[in-house]
């Protein structure tokens, strides 16, 4: 059972920023657990594109946006390969899109994951240079560690510039590389960027150089028109969402839901959600994100990117249609594979991380890798057959680096890569049984080192509340902490004394939910995930852990509680 932790906020800071904020006593404490003063809490309650950093002060950033300007005033040929995942396709169809305003016509390219692997291969590079002949060659969302494919690309006189947001290793690319992981402080605001911040970023840096030129281009075209996809990117790459992820993931989201891009809007609309509604992270993580995903992972990536670039509506609908059925499929075979990939890392016992191996489509190995994560509380990578080798994705628990535990193995692997809480990997599967002991001992060397503070299934209080605290002003208030994620969890409240007063109704698949009798003048919905099998007892006082929002429906919203966990008063 999870325990329940509880810190105490400064209560001082706490009044300060209820008073300097304007916002309800809950709020406050839960910003002051988080930041030393009321300005830092004013900046994250409120992010303002105003605090965006210069885009020339990110390492190398400069240097590729002249670079890219000259290539275009100049009617050079020039190609862009971005990663098949969100991160890389909408990375792609910003920039693409932008190239395009100022008169170029890039040729663009995602690889085909089955024939060519992860990123920038040789296989890609192959097809990208028979088909596009470029002089300049930009790689997103992949690329740092391609030092033989750069090379080549160099030696056949192409000029190469790389955006990227994964970890380095010691022989990386030696061309124009924008990637913050090797270039920039690590205290940077723009460090934890994922690529599609990045290039963002990019898409600034171009449009000032312009400007700084005299080029009405610059004044012409506006960062803000990048902002729907910067968030759709950041979100579902699941960075931090603090300091200048923050900042694009809030404005981010308010421009998704405007679905002013058609593509956006079919994509909104296939999801099942309302085209102009309020988005949230938890929407694109797992409504507009995964559909964009399953292309890449079963069949072309190149598919969603054609459905962000065009301006036809009535050909993203036809496309959101397609990826829609790829999703569908995905999820049943993605069924299996957790199914079965659960099944064997039950039977290990309980190891600090866990390898599992099957014949499983290598597309949906990343996505059962997550669940089994969250399921055992521990590091898993799901490992798929292709012939000889194994090849698939880790996920990891907060604390605990992948990285660092795939280079303590990488005379076992033959590529590894991506950023601590998500990595990819292949080896030979001879080898996979080795790798199974030498991982799991890599991980629990970073537990002994220092393990994180919360476990990940404990439940972290940041304030106690009464139920007659929960009125409009707080939900509202509590939606200006949004959008949640990595860095930016969502607040747990906790509720003393709580009675139900009648027996709550059981529905789905174990699940229950109780309306309360007014409260401040409003009734609340408490709703309770898989835990119908143990409800409280009428009429006895319990002590609750909840997450509070509104829940919206057909235009309307009513508050609820999700109850995460219960236990007698003392």
């Amino acid at each position: 059972m999870a325990a329940w932790l509880y810190r105490a906020a400064d209560a001082g800071l706490a009044r300060r920023i209820a008073v300097s904020l304007g916002v309800s006593d809950p709020v406050a404490y839960v910003l002051a657990r988080a930041f030393a003063d009321e300005a830092d809490a004013e900046r994250h309650l409120r992010p303002q594109l105003a605090h965006v950093s210069d885009p020339f002060a990110v390492g190398g950033l400069r240097e590729a946006a002249e670079r890219i300007v000259r290539a275009v005033n100049q009617g050079e040929r020039i190609a862009i390969l971005g990663d098949y995942d969100v991160d890389g396709v909408s990375s792609t169809a910003m920039l693409v899109h932008l190239l395009r305003r100022l008169g170029a016509d890039p040729a663009h390219f995602v690889p085909r994951r089955l024939e060519e692997g992860y990123g920038l291969s040789m296989a890609a590079l192959d097809r990208v240079l028979a088909e596009a002949k470029p002089s300049l060659f930009i790689a997103l969302d992949c690329g740092t560690n391609s030092k033989p494919e750069v090379d080549r690309l160099k030696a056949e006189g192409v000029d190469v510039i790389v955006v990227d947001h994964h970890t380095a290793k010691e022989a990386r690319a030696g061309c124009i590389l924008v990637n913050p992981r090797v270039n920039d402080a690590p205290e940077a605001a723009w460090q934890s960027l994922c690529t599609a911040g990045l290039v963002f970023k990019l898409v600034h840096g171009l449009l000032k150089v312009l400007r700084l030129a005299g080029d009405e281009r610059g004044t012409q075209i506006q960062v803000k028109d990048y902002l729907d996809l910067a968030a759709l990117g950041t979100i579902a790459d699941l960075v931090p969402l603090v300091a200048e992820n923050r900042i694009l993931a809030a404005h981010g989201l308010r421009a998704l839901g405007e679905a002013r891009r058609p593509g956006v809007r079919a994509l909104i609309a296939v999801s099942g959600m309302e085209p102009g509604g309020v988005l949230t992270s938890v929407d694109v993580s797992y409504r507009i994100g995964p559909r964009i995903n399953a292309s890449g992972r079963l069949a072309d990536a190149s598919l969603p990117l054609k459905l962000l670039l065009s301006s036809s509506a009535e050909d993203c609908e036809r496309d959101a249609a397609q990826l829609d059925a790829i999703n569908r499929e995905r999820q049943e075979i993605d069924k299996r594979v957790t199914e079965e990939a659960t099944a064997q890392a039950e039977a290990m016992g309980g190891l600090s991380g866990y390898v599992v191996h099957g014949d499983w489509h290598p597309g949906v190995v990343g996505i059962a890798a997550g669940k089994i994560c969250r399921a055992l509380d521990r590091p898993v990578i799901v490992l798929g057959k292709e012939g000889d080798v194994a090849k698939g994705s880790g996920r990891s628990v907060p604390g605990t680096n992948l990285v660092e535990a795939l280079t303590a193995c990488a005379d076992l692997l033959k590529t590894f890569g991506g950023h601590p809480m998500a990595v990819g990997v292949s080896l030979a599967a001879a080898d996979v049984e080795a790798f199974r002991v030498r991982f799991s001992a890599a991980i629990a060397a970073q537990k002994v080192a220092g393990a994180p503070v919360v476990d990940g299934r404990d439940l972290d209080i940041v304030h106690w509340i009464k139920a007659t605290e929960v009125t409009d002003r707080l939900l509202d208030d509590l939606e200006l902490l949004q959008p949640y994620g990595e860095g930016n969890p969502e607040p747990l409240f906790g509720v003393k004394s709580f009675v139900f007063d009648r027996v709550p109704t059981a529905f789905g698949d174990g699940n229950f939910r109780y309306q309360s009798a007014p409260i401040a003048g409003r009734r609340l919905n408490f709703v309770a995930w898989r835990m119908a099998n143990r409800m409280p007892e009428l009429g006895r006082s319990v002590d609750l852990v909840v997450k509070l929002q509104w829940n919206r429906w057909q235009g309307r919203k009513l508050p609820q509680a999700e109850i995460l966990d219960w236990r007698y008063s003392a």
